[in-house]
């Protein structure tokens, strides 16, 4: 099932969120002083957004409509009206019954 465009600009703009504050930042915070934890600033900047990257990027991934609530099998479900193939792909079926090939 293909994901609602909205969703897409949501989860792709999450996603781009810790790549752009990283390397948009850098000119920003590139300095010795102050430091934090006995570390330059710029080097506290980096490891602060390779520490919060995985979380922007689980809420990407729900924003996006993954875990859709399903079994977790992996095994597609046919919906009504179709009947899954040898490859799991829906493929449409004949008003009399039976997959169309």
């Amino acid at each position: 099932m293909p994901v609602p465009h909205h969703r897409f600009t949501r989860s792709l703009l999450l996603a781009l969120i810790p790549a752009c504050a990283l390397v948009g930042g850098l000119p920003f915070v590139n300095r010795l002083e102050p430091t934090v934890f006995h570390l330059p600033f710029l080097l506290f900047w980096i490891l602060g957004w390779v520490v919060v990257t995985p979380l922007f990027l689980f809420l990407a991934y729900r924003a996006g409509g993954g875990d859709d609530g399903g079994d977790g099998d992996g095994a597609v479900t046919p919906q009504a009206g179709t009947e899954a193939g040898p490859t799991g792909v829906d493929a449409p079926t004949r008003p009399g019954g039976g997959a169309a090939r």
